[in-house]
């Protein structure tokens, strides 16, 4: 038949601190193919740690192992995986199947990592579990199964690949004598149909139905002794289908999946508290964002009010200047010089005061503003009824007023068309209304004010008696750069006047610094939020160990049926990415649902989402699970399968 397994000078030394314990002894052993063999000795002999040695769970300290001619010694863990996968089949004592699976999904399982097509592999689990009468039960979760039953799927997966050496490790040491004695037999048809059988057992009558026995004792085989058995008919086992997968590590992926999804819907409560970190992370990051964009758009919009890219000229050195009410210097020849520059879109003088506006019995304080006839276009005002006065009625002095909304509905409701030519009185001088404009910003002054605006040379001649102006605004050319628009303008009133009596005011600037402000407040809470971002992905981690720790018999199990190291630290990296990316949809769904709340409850203002800021969360959370999910999955995939198989 020719010679399989042959072991030279194995030894095998456990080290606990100073102290070394040898649980084998320069063991030395052939089997041959189609050989059935037992291995019997008491407790502590030796003989687990032999089976481990020969299934290819354990290395030796010393010696060398041979299959087929081919030295174990040399190979790495993915080809010692790739001989267990191809040439062993394992029937454990304890069963150590999954128990998220059915007796279906549990045969399944080396198949998957063989690379065999789904289609073929589940057909040939159900000819197996039915060939071993359990073809009720495919359905069943080994929590359903009776030890018996359990038995038979486990010896359904160690054939499942073909299966050419079976190694069943006390076989009947869990089950009754009538399921013990079912299992037995189905190891000698097994043997009859030209399998290896390698049977580890205490019990001298399961050992005598081997055709060979190998007694152990303290690590060293004191007895190797044939037994006269009945021949049996061999016949040619039973074959695994060709693989035809075309891409068998997408359907260990798939596989890898479905089983990660298993793990986190059986233990909900786990996963949604690991979730929690990431949700409130994803969902402050993308309101964060949100906010801050809601907030710079109303910012640059009130900006927007008091003037698009515009230059207002004050006089004296500043607002808190006592002296400026006596500077008189401001004048509207300055205005219309200052109109006539290359880089100057529009220009207006301004002048104000404050009175009493008056319709019928109705009577509110107003701010009178005296502009010019490019006052509006320089505003960017917003007409809603009539029509603004033009430079004729500037010329004219005429009394002809326009009026802003606060004003339109404090005298005549909201309908702005019946305030169209209704004669005011302020103060004792009447005006006649042309026009309505939305409420806009006025400076620093408060905006709540009722505006009513006049020519500016009708408000010096009957309220003011002055031909000083308050300002000048200046709207800039769109091409044409602030800051140089200023020195210039500051260069030009100079000379004008003799010397800086006069500051200018730049719109663009306070846009600038509001807008950098904004941008630091959001920077400074997306930190906030980012830093909660990586507290969950750090509870992503330590659920992960757990996870880990926990499922270390089930990390044995699908090593020792043929799992990889990559196909294990695949599993626990996919269960991490999942977390962070279902804990990151449901962030975003909770930002989003921020958003909508919050919208009810203002209408001023609103939180601007960015795709470009989901998108990058939604990322964010992915790379979360991968980088704080590797570690453990990579823990997971360097246990070594014995260790792991015995802490099940």
């Amino acid at each position: 038949m020719g010679a399989l397994i042959e072991l030279k000078g194995i030894s095998r030394i456990y080290r606990a601190g100073e102290q070394e314990l040898a649980v084998l002894k320069n063991v030395n052993l052939t089997i041959e193919r189609g050989e059935m063999v037992s291995i019997i000795g008491p407790s502590g002999s030796g003989k687990s740690t032999l089976m481990n040695i020969l299934g290819l769970l354990d290395r030796p300290n010393a010696g060398t192992y041979e299959i087929d001619g081919k030295r174990t010694d040399q190979l790495d863990s993915d080809a010692l995986s790739g001989l267990r996968r191809e040439h062993f089949g394992f029937i454990f004592q304890r069963y150590h199947l999954l128990s998220d699976l059915s007796a279906l999904g549990n045969v399944e399982v080396p198949a998957i990592y063989a690379g065999l097509a789904a289609s073929q592999r589940r057909d040939r689990a159900r000819q197996l579990l039915e060939r071993l009468g359990m073809g009720e039960r495919l359905r069943n979760r080994p929590g359903q199964l009776s030890g018996g039953q359990q038995q038979r799927v486990s010896i359904a997966r160690a054939l499942i690949n073909g299966g050419e050496v079976i190694l069943a490790d006390e076989p009947t040491g869990a089950l009754d004598k009538q399921s013990g004695e079912e299992v037995l037999r189905i190891l000698d048809e097994l043997h009859a149909e030209g399998r290896t059988i390698i049977i580890v057992t205490h019990d001298a009558n399961v050992a005598a139905r081997a055709e060979r026995v190998i007694e152990i004792a303290d690590g060293e085989i004191i007895d190797d002794r044939r037994q006269d058995k009945p021949k049996l008919i061999r016949e040619a086992p039973e074959q695994p289908p060709a693989r035809i997968q075309r891409f068998p590590w997408f359907d260990r992926f798939g596989e890898a999946f479905v089983m990660a999804l298993r793990a986190l819907a059986s233990h909900r409560l786990r996963t949604f508290l690991t979730m929690l970190g990431i949700v409130i992370g994803i969902a402050s990051v993308v309101c964060v964002v949100a906010l801050g964009a809601g907030t710079q758009q109303k910012v640059l919009a009130d900006i927007n009010s008091l003037g698009t890219n515009t230059l207002e000229i004050f006089p004296g050195k500043s607002f808190g200047d006592v002296r400026s009410g006596k500077i008189t210097t401001l004048k509207v020849a300055d205005a219309n010089a200052l109109g006539n520059l290359p880089y100057v879109s529009a220009v207006t003088p301004t002048v104000s005061t404050s009175g009493t506006v008056r319709f019928g019995a109705t009577v509110a304080n107003a701010l009178i503003n005296g502009v010019g006839a490019q006052y509006f276009d320089v505003k960017g005002s917003k007409l809603l009824a009539g029509r603004f006065f033009d430079s004729e009625a500037v010329a004219n002095m005429s009394q002809d007023a326009v009026i802003d909304q606060t004003a339109a509905d404090s005298l005549f409701g909201s309908n702005y068309a019946d305030a169209l030519g209704q004669t005011v009185f302020l103060g004792k001088v009447p005006v006649r209304i042309i026009g309505v404009i939305a409420k806009q910003q006025g400076g620093f002054g408060s905006s709540s004010n009722l505006q009513v605006y006049l020519p500016y040379s009708s408000v010096q001649a009957r309220f003011l008696g002055d031909l000083s102006l308050r300002s000048v605004t200046v709207r800039l050319a769109d091409n044409v750069d602030s800051a140089v628009a200023n020195t210039a303008v500051t260069s030009f009133l100079t000379n004008r006047h003799g010397e800086q009596d006069f500051f200018i005011l730049n719109t663009d600037d306070i846009r600038k610094t509001i807008t950098s402000t904004t941008n630091t407040l959001t920077l400074l809470v997306a930190a906030i939020a980012v830093i909660s971002l990586i507290v969950g992905g750090i509870g992503v981690m330590n659920i992960m160990l757990v996870s880990v720790s926990e499922r270390v018999g089930e990390i044995g199990v699908r090593m020792a049926v043929g799992a990889r190291r990559q196909d294990i630290l695949q599993q626990f990296l996919i269960e991490a990415v999942l977390v962070c990316l279902i804990g990151g949809s449901l962030g975003i769904g909770l930002a989003l649902s921020f958003g909508f709340l919050f919208s009810l409850l203002t209408q001023d203002f609103a939180l601007l989402y960015s795709t470009t800021s989901m998108v990058a969360a939604f990322t964010c959370s992915c790379l979360i699970g991968l980088v704080f999910g590797f570690m453990p999955a990579r823990n997971a995939s360097r246990l070594d399968p014995v260790v792991a198989l015995s802490k099940d």
